[in-house]
């Protein structure tokens, strides 16, 4: 007996191996990767006692299980749910036909004016190991990690960003927020990533870029104090030993 696949099953099938794809690779990084092959497990389990063997009774405990687990499911993962929908809303694809639809009117070499500044501060406090930890808003607001620190309200200047987070000014812990090509605050407290797989001698404001990173389509630049080296985090990833080229690079793409 052969079956017979239509183009809507092929289409059926590969989104529905797309879908599993994306929330195994979700899993993933937010270090839940367990749970993920627990649920596959009793879906497995699940499929196999209402379609395979018929058994009614089993099967009609697991599919309550099974509509009560989705609600469970929603309310566990809601970060990683909110991630996987910041990501899929962020990517440049999306932009691109959202754009396409309503046009930014903003002038494109204003937005990148912030980039020169940002870099040569970053380079120079990488050569002194003062550490930084820059957050550059992008399309969805960062209001309520502003108003954790203190309000700036100032253009982005080199100088002005390397007093900030010179060792002994009081704003020089915690995150500087730059948004609209402007210092918004500076001292501003960021979400901490817990993933597993951040190198143990990477520090707090790794972890902290990371972080925002992973709530928000905002980037975030950090200079290590024990290294001196550069890393950048967005969607989700870290890029590490940066040199002052790849870092204006990645803020320009960032930019587009």
């Amino acid at each position: 007996m052969f079956v017979h696949f239509g183009i809507k099953d092929v289409i059926d099938i590969l989104l529905v191996a797309l879908l599993l794809y994306n929330i195994y690779k979700m899993m993933k990084d937010s270090g839940t990767i367990n749970i993920f092959g627990g649920i596959m497990a009793f879906l497995a389990v699940w499929i196999v006692v209402t379609r395979i063997l018929d058994m009614r009774l089993m099967g009609a405990i697991m599919d309550k299980l099974i509509s009560v687990g989705v609600l469970i499911l929603v309310i566990l993962f809601q970060d990683e749910i909110r991630r996987f929908l910041v990501e899929l809303g962020s990517h440049k694809r999306w932009r691109f036909f959202f754009r396409l639809f309503f046009p930014d009117k903003k002038d494109n070499s204003k937005a990148q004016s912030y980039i020169i500044p940002l870099v040569y501060a970053c380079m120079n406090m990488a050569k002194t190991k003062t550490g930084a930890l820059i957050v550059i808003q992008k399309d969805i607001a960062l209001t309520q990690y502003i108003q954790t620190g203190d309000i700036i309200n100032a253009d982005v200047n080199s100088r002005l960003i390397e007093n900030i987070f010179f060792k002994n000014s009081p704003l020089h812990d915690g995150a500087m927020i730059i948004a609209d090509n402007r210092i918004v605050a500076a001292a501003c407290i960021l979400p901490v990533s817990h993933n597993n797989d951040i190198p143990k001698s990477l520090g707090l404001r790794h972890r902290s870029g990371l972080g925002i990173s992973q709530e928000s389509d905002a980037t975030a630049v950090i200079v290590s104090e024990e290294t001196g080296n550069i890393s950048v985090a967005r969607n989700g990833k870290l890029h590490i030993k940066l040199s002052g080229k790849d870092l204006e690079n990645i803020l320009s793409d960032d930019s587009l």
